[in-house]
């Protein structure tokens, strides 16, 4: 038996046009790979959508690649992410099933507990319990049970969360591999890693994801990647990466604005910039100038008559030089008024939700497309804000 394990698409969640394209046309390759190695089924662990309710070119491209998969007697078993779950229960993944396109994992209450309910492909046991906002599902993982009595038969569980043993020391809701149900292949979704780990002998595997879903992902994954397992009397896990574009870092350390541009310049010049995720990243504290007299739009020009398939800037670590803010508001440029009142919020009152406000700020401007309807803007200004708040809006 011979199957695939995908997690973590992410479609349409990319803001950028040509990311956005370029994951759709990563999640392609897979199925490609996947109808080519001839597997027996395909597992899909979660936020196969960026938002339970994607744009609808998102979904026609989608819809056209599970067909391909139904074409080819691929049978898909399937469970939301924290991405993709809604707590209404309504997503786009209930329209693949119903569509005969997939088959999503079941459960049930029974006496305090989580009943899961297998898929049973030819032997198989297949089970899954979906992925909720900010962890909500750990708590519901805790009281999970499959009744089925551990035989022959394989078995499988699918779970979008944290596991303990690829979370480490982040401080964020998780749970120990020792903690679930036993299982002959844990096919894990949610976070980005690499993550290959063996409970009593078997496989837990962190799945994707099939393209880089942020700038940091892109600068440390730099490509997406699956997984084909072959079961031969023993189990054999190939890691398939998805290497369409180069990505090419830029990192530089500035301490002076005013002559940054020149810089950043010269050493762009000194690159191969053709066809490849440009991400140009800077850092530092700055001694003269401020942020807003490098000339990015120039830098951008360059980088695109350069052939460069994208452009992306990282400034999160370019400061001004450490001072007491209290006399310089009238000296400063509006962009900086709105960091330097943050800065002073957050010193006069520390919380953990302080983190959300710049990512918010970026979020909500986001500017509407030229001839883009309302309601699609919308949708996506809301997912921004989803993807900073991690909530169900």
């Amino acid at each position: 038996m011979k199957f695939a394990h995908i997690s973590d698409s992410h479609l349409g969640g990319w803001r950028q046009p040509e990311l956005q394209a370029l994951n759709l046309e990563s999640f392609r390759k897979v199925i490609d790979t996947c109808i080519a190695e001839e597997v027996n089924f395909v597992l899909f662990t979660g936020d196969l959508f960026d938002t339970p309710f994607p744009q609808i070119e998102i979904l026609k491209e989608t819809f056209h690649e599970f067909r391909r998969l139904k074409d080819k007697a691929i049978k898909c078993y399937i469970i939301a992410g924290s991405h993709d779950y809604s707590v209404s229960g309504k997503t786009f993944l209930e329209v693949l099933e119903k569509a005969g396109f997939c088959e999503i994992s079941k459960s049930e209450e029974e006496e305090g507990k989580i009943v899961l309910k297998p898929i049973i492909h030819e032997g198989y046991y297949i089970y899954g319990y979906p992925g909720k906002k900010s962890g909500l599902e750990v708590d519901d993982l805790k009281k999970i049970i499959i009744k089925e009595s551990y035989s022959n038969n394989f078995r499988i569980l699918m779970l979008h969360t944290t596991i303990k043993e690829a979370a480490e020391d982040i401080p964020v809701e998780s749970i120990s591999l020792n903690d679930l149900p036993k299982a002959d292949y844990y096919a894990l979704g949610h976070i980005h890693v690499d993550f290959e780990k063996e409970i009593n002998n078997k496989p837990a595997i962190y799945g994707g994801p099939t393209f880089p879903n942020n700038f940091k992902e892109l600068e440390e994954l730099k490509y997406g990647s699956f997984y084909i397992i072959n079961i031969e009397g023993y189990t054999k896990i190939i890691k398939k990466e998805i290497k369409l574009k180069e990505v090419e870092l830029v990192e530089l350390e500035i301490t002076n604005a005013i002559r940054a541009t020149e810089k950043i310049l010269e050493h762009l010049q000194r690159r191969d910039l053709k066809d490849k995720i440009v991400l140009l990243k800077i850092f530092g504290d700055l001694k003269e100038g401020k942020p807003s007299d490098i000339k990015f739009s120039d830098i951008e020009s360059f980088i695109k008559k350069s052939g460069a398939y994208s452009f992306l800037k990282n400034i999160s670590k370019l400061e001004l030089e450490k001072k007491d803010f209290s006399n310089e508001f009238f000296n400063q440029d509006m962009e900086r008024i709105e960091e330097v009142l943050i800065k002073r919020y957050n010193k006069e009152n520390p919380s953990k939700f302080n983190e959300y406000i710049m990512p918010l700020i970026e979020a909500l401007d986001l500017e509407k497309q030229e001839g883009e309807k309302n309601d699609i803007f919308n949708n996506r200004l809301l997912s921004e804000v989803n993807k900073v708040l991690d909530v169900e809006l």
